[in-house]
């Protein structure tokens, strides 16, 4: 059975793999690469060159970017190298990067690399625990760029130390804002560069070799990588087993833990306050002081996070949306199994009004991920996606309903098998998706069910974190005219598949290979692209995604790192052939009415305005590139962006007394309560995002004044009020309702 994405649906995982922490060292050790790895090296170009997707788009002198790329895996920020040495490292290796790695299996280049990375870095830990033995003056006006990540090396050393100047202000800054005196902030700097040290000095020769292969396999496409032999035990591991945690992927970016998918079912994802790209500063136990993992290598990151079923972590996180980086949210979280029956579809009958006052039942379900019970789960029946929502469909249907909403926000995908099938609930038979291998062939896969589960006016409700799977979905519905789809500006943009292949399997001397001690030799594993996924249309999925048929303004639609067209080296969109099939995207003659009715809603109802406001305080901070790191500018900048916070915190308060009235549906439990964080008495001012009333909120199935899931409901109730009127129709039947032919 294929999965749509190798890593994304590792049920119950708290982590897919280990990646690598940037930090310092005494720079007088030596690596050295071995027999068994040179020949894992040259097998991964082989594999890259021979089976990747995108095979034919890597030269050999793109080889070069290795370079510069694994230098920025090093030192994300841009904060220790300096210009001279890419520069250097360029002319060194850059011309013979290729040649050195697929002919040779000499990754030299990496311990070279690294060897003056930790030598920079222990040179500066060095001067930063100097100044901060100085007086720091934090009344200059002056500023600090945060985000560096795109910023190039400073040129000299005299340039480094000026940014460092800055970015040592910028940090204390940062923790006086956040309830520390000056010289309590200092000892928690300190104590992060010491970290920093005693972090590179664990870094070994398999971890630079793991980083450098991973930037080789990165240069075809962002989710080809190379595991090394300790990291692919880990990741069979995590396919096998359920380990308890919160039920989070997590990953490294620039030094910083970052939340890269929220697991449907997990304690995090039935808490509902942890979102992908939030970043975790700092990790506590129950009556312990919290350890910040800022530079902390992710396997140790990941020990701390997992735990004992029903013990408790504290997480110390700056929001993906927070607009400062001195903002913390703190959310704790009762440690457990991810749970099939909580990660269940769900559903819902509102009450909306319709024509002439009267009120129209619409239903919603909400799918969290395109699951399969294939994992021993002890429900006596077997849960897939596409049967949970059939069952779903049947129950609002005899509730009489008028109108149907699918909601795949923030699901990240599953099985491709079940996006098929689902889709196949919404229309009698036909192609769904078409997938197309290295070699050019395509294979269409079809919905060969002629029974129609819900023939009824539909919208499917998406966003930036819909991906793989609900893009097909989504997709599918909209090249049939099967269904009008709202919500971001597009979807995430992952139309592509991949394969996890063991070393050993591909050269056969590796399977052969033994230790010291004359057992046998553990090899790694490389995971890269094999297939891209199209449209019915032909269109692919890929870093364009699903674009809505009607566009609702969102924060997400303006936070970086979110989509596919994000991430380096993202493979291209492109079409191919369409295929057969029994529909055409809405006409114009349904579609326009629709997103005319929506766009003057969102001219003129509060809602949007209140929504509007969001958005243009979000983007101007956004636009603020460079931070102020003068404590009184700070200071007012704080006041007034909480200020702000609890304007809007009012604000929705009131707008969610118009909240339609629902009545739920479930078939498995309720969801548990989520546990929050004890609020001191010093921090009830610092985020209005923790307030004890909009906290609550967040705790009903359906969160309060969701404005996106409001004006989807409007949308099908106009296309039901369009379907009352033959004249309004596009076609010989009512609009977005299924075709009685095949």
């Amino acid at each position: 059975m294929i999965r749509v994405s190798t890593v994304r649906r590792l049920v119950a995982a708290l982590v897919c793999v280990c990646a690598f922490a940037a930090a310092s060292a005494a720079p007088d050790r030596k690596f050295s690469t071995s027999d068994t790895l040179k020949t894992e090296a040259t097998t991964l170009v082989k594999l890259l060159e021979q089976a990747h997707y995108a095979r034919d788009s890597v030269r050999s002198a793109d080889y070069a970017q290795v370079i510069p790329d694994y230098m920025a895996e090093l030192d994300g920020q841009h904060l220790f190298f300096l210009g001279s040495d890419r520069a250097a490292f360029t002319e060194k290796y850059g011309k013979s990067v290729y040649y050195n790695t697929a002919m040779l299996g000499n990754i030299e280049a990496a311990y070279e690399i690294f060897n003056v990375y930790q030598s920079r870095v222990d040179d500066r830990v060095s001067w930063i625990f100097e100044e901060l033995k100085k007086e720091i003056d934090l009344t200059v006006p002056e500023t600090y760029r945060a985000d560096r990540t795109k910023a190039e090396w400073p040129a000299t050393a005299t340039d480094s130390n000026e940014l460092w100047r800055k970015r040592l202000k910028f940090e204390i800054v940062g923790e006086i804002l956040n309830k520390k005196t000056s010289d309590e902030a200092k000892v928690t700097i300190k104590k992060r560069y010491e970290r920093m040290l005693k972090n590179v000095a664990e870094i070994d020769g398999g971890n630079l070799a793991e980083l450098y292969l991973s930037t080789v396999a990165h240069l075809y496409d962002p989710h080809s990588t190379y595991f090394s032999a300790e990291t692919f035990e880990d990741f069979a591991i995590q396919m096998k087993l359920k380990l308890c945690g919160i039920g989070a992927v997590l990953g490294l970016e620039e030094d910083t833990c970052v939340v890269k998918e929220i697991v449907a079912g997990g304690p995090a994802d039935l808490g509902r306050i942890l979102k992908p790209n939030d970043k975790i500063i700092s990790v506590a136990q129950t009556g312990k002081e919290p350890v910040e993992i800022i530079g902390m290598k992710l396997r140790k990151i990941v020990d701390m996070i997992r735990g004992e079923k029903d013990t408790v972590v504290h997480l110390s996180v700056l929001p993906a949306d927070a607009t400062d980086p001195s903002v913390r949210k703190e959310i704790v979280i009762t440690r457990d199994f991810v749970k099939l029956n909580a990660a269940r579809a769900r559903a819902a009958i509102f009450q909306v009004p319709g024509a002439e006052g009267t009120e129209r039942s619409l239903g919603v379900i909400t799918l969290p991920a395109f699951y399969a019970d294939d994992d021993g789960d002890t429900d006596k029946e077997k849960s897939t996606a596409s049967k949970d929502v059939a069952r779903l469909i049947e129950q609002l249907k005899q509730q009489g309903i008028q109108g149907l909403v699918l909601d795949l926000r923030r699901n990240g995908g599953g099985y491709l098998s079940e996006a098929i099938e689902l889709a196949g609930l919404f229309i009698k038979k036909g192609p769904v998706v078409q997938v197309k291998n290295f070699a050019g062939e395509i294979q269409v896969d079809t919905d060969d069910n002629e029974k129609i589960a819900y023939a009824g006016p539909l919208a499917v409700l998406v966003d930036r974190f819909s991906a793989s799977a609900s893009e097909i979905v989504a997709g599918a519905l909209q090249n049939y005219g099967r269904a009008v789809v709202i919500g971001d500006s597009s979807t995430h943009g992952k139309g592509s598949v991949q394969s996890v292949v063991e070393m050993k399997q591909v050269d056969r001397t590796l399977g052969y290979a033994r230790n010291k001690d004359g057992s046998p030799a553990k090899t790694g594993a490389a995971k890269f692209t094999i297939q891209k996924y199209y449209l019915p249309s032909g269109d692919s999925t890929q870093l364009k995604g699903v674009v809505p048929d009607i566009v609702l303004p969102s924060v997400t639609n303006l936070i970086s790192g979110i989509g596919e067209a994000d991430l380096l080296h993202a493979l291209a969109w492109e079409q191919i052939p369409t295929s057969v099939f029994d529909g055409s995207p809405l006409d114009a003659k349904v579609l326009t009415p629709l997103r005319q009715s929506s766009l003057e809603r969102q001219a003129k109802l509060e809602e949007f305005a209140y929504l509007r406001k969001n958005i243009e305080w979000f983007k101007t901070r956004q636009e603020q590139k460079l931070i102020s790191v003068n404590l009184d500018e700070r200071k007012q900048q704080k006041v007034t962006d909480d200020a702000f916070r609890k304007g809007m915190n009012a604000e929705k308060k009131i707008l969610a007394k118009n909240d339609y009235a629902f009545k739920e549906f479930r078939l498995g439990p309720p969801a548990l309560p989520r546990i929050k964080a004890a609020k001191k008495d010093a921090d009830k001012d610092v985020d209005a995002d923790d307030d004890d009333d909009a906290a609550e909120e967040e705790n009903d199935t359906y969160i309060k004044n969701d404005v996106h899931l409001r004006e989807t409901l409007r949308v099908v109730s106009d296309a039901v009020s369009l379907g009352a009127n033959k004249a309004d129709w596009a076609s010989n039947r009512p609009p977005l309702t299924a075709r009685s032919g095949g």
